[in-house]
């Protein structure tokens, strides 16, 4: 029997990681040679693990690899950093605060609601390259995208050709639909309110450690957080278990973590950033990271309920380093909607620029999220279609834009009926205790923590052993 375990074979990760190597200019091509001689593969294009198991003596070689990888310099280093003063003294601009109003409880319950039916609407097409989303869309008069994917109308040869994510056409095609089904960008929401609830504003990382290894199914972890579960399992302690053998530091695993910072903080855009800052790095790095503070800044700019979409996203760059990959790639996104009225324009041009990267990673994915907010104005509809017609990381960026616009529109209410209907105010998760859970309940579950005094202070020297970081390695101990 071979047991083949996605995301964690280093055999797998090899590839991947020179990729990595290849974005952020680290010469690894002395590492390339060694590994394409010794009859290693390239990264898998779309999936966790290869087609066919690689030879025993492989994995053994990769393990060696990936060490050297990570020793190998960065050039990009010095304008992408991932710890915190650094980050704060490459952003001139770094935002100051205010709190909550007597609205924000309508405003999260439309954030939930949006950031549901966003990810919702991605679900089918997940993985899928952006032609075959296309096409079956328009087999059923449904482009420019504005409902739900159906598969009624669509031809069975184009059906077999790209057949809907395996895991999610059951329950997100429209006839299909009957509340809101787990998924990732819904647990980690949920998570980080337990996280609020049981450690306050001022967690550290290794608090969201312990949470996971309680809370978190290890089977529902993906890319950078299963090799950071992989790592804390294996006793290392944050910010290690970030970029351990991870190749995948830089994707968007961080940011689809980020609402629930951001809806916190109405008006305190720096305080959201932060919050988000201690989450990310538990799993990312760099860009991995500025993807999760983007996010949550801008989330946090819009819980306000003062500020358009555009000075949203104009706040979200204000946490992000300058010259980073991540705040070139969100300028992109909006110039390129500015400039262009067919969204279909404005998305091939950001897969002829982002294509080279995978349809996981932060960089393209965000680029996506700011064009398609951008270019909607902000509207509900019109930015959660955008985001998911695009391609690339469909139900993520989808559930981010619609927690962006949901908060923007104000109120439940103001959200068309065809996206929350079919949610029947109703979230299907294995997160303990939230199974079944109502977005209204949901909604005054974070507004109690919004409203929680921020006293403690946050704990985010790596270098020195925290009585937190004490008990995490407690409990990692056999």
């Amino acid at each position: 029997m071979n047991l083949r375990l996605t995301w964690v074979q280093p055999e797998d990760l090899v590839g991947h990681e020179l990729r990595q190597a290849a974005e952020d200019g680290r010469d690894a091509s002395a590492v390339a040679r060694r590994w394409q001689a010794a009859g290693g593969s390239s990264a898998p294009p779309s999936a966790g693990a290869s087609d066919t198991p690689a030879p025993p003596h492989l994995r053994a070689l990769a393990l060696r690899l990936l060490d050297e990888l990570a020793a190998l310099p960065s050039p990009s280093a010095p304008y992408e950093p991932t710890d915190l003063p650094s980050i704060k003294a490459t952003c001139p601009d770094w935002p100051d605060t205010p709190g909550p109003d007597a609205a924000h409880l309508d405003r999260l319950h439309a954030a939930w609601l949006g950031r549901a039916a966003g990810c919702l609407l991605g679900k089918p097409v997940e993985k899928l390259p952006l032609h075959a989303i296309r096409a079956l869309a328009r087999a059923t008069g449904n482009w420019p995208l504005t409902t739900w994917f159906t598969a009624k109308g669509v031809p069975p040869e184009l059906l077999a050709a790209h057949p809907w994510n395996r895991r999610s056409a059951t329950t997100s095609l429209a006839e299909n639909i009957d509340g809101m089904p787990e998924d990732d960008d819904l647990n980690y929401p949920l998570l980080n309110l337990l996280l609020l609830q049981r450690y306050g504003p001022g967690f550290d990382t290794a608090d969201v450690a312990r949470l996971w290894l309680d809370e978190l199914p290890a089977g529902r972890t993906f890319t950078a957080e299963r090799v950071a579960f992989r790592n804390l399992l294996a006793g290392l302690e944050p910010p290690l278990t970030a970029v351990h053998h991870n190749p995948f530091r830089e994707w968007i695993g961080a940011a689809i973590r980020a609402d629930v910072h951001g809806w916190t903080h109405p008006g305190d855009p720096a305080a959201a950033a932060a919050q988000a800052h201690r989450d990310a790095t538990l799993t990312h790095t760099a860009n991995g990271v500025y993807g999760a503070m983007f996010a949550a800044a801008a989330l946090a700019e819009a819980a306000a309920g003062t500020a358009d979409v555009h000075r949203c996203l104009r706040t979200g760059l204000r946490v992000v380093p300058p010259r980073s990959r991540l705040a070139e790639a969100v300028r992109s996104g909006i110039e390129t909607a500015t400039a262009h009225g067919d969204f279909d324009d404005v998305v091939d041009r950001l897969h002829a620029a982002y294509g080279s990267y995978h349809w996981v990673h932060v960089i393209p994915n965000t680029a996506l999220l700011a064009a398609a907010l951008t270019h909607a104005d902000g509207d509900f509809t019109g930015s959660v279609c955008r985001a998911v017609s695009g391609g690339w990381d469909t139900d993520s960026t989808g559930a981010t834009a619609g927690s962006l616009a949901g908060l923007l529109a104000g109120h439940p209410d103001r959200l068309p009926e065809r996206w929350t209907a079919p949610l029947k105010n109703r979230l299907a998760t294995t997160v303990a205790g939230f199974d079944g859970t109502g977005f209204d309940s949901l909604a005054r579950l974070t507004l109690a923590q919004t409203a929680r005094p921020r006293t403690t202070p946050a704990r985010t020297t790596p270098a020195q052993t925290t009585p937190a970081q004490t008990t995490l390695r407690e409990d990692l101990r056999p």
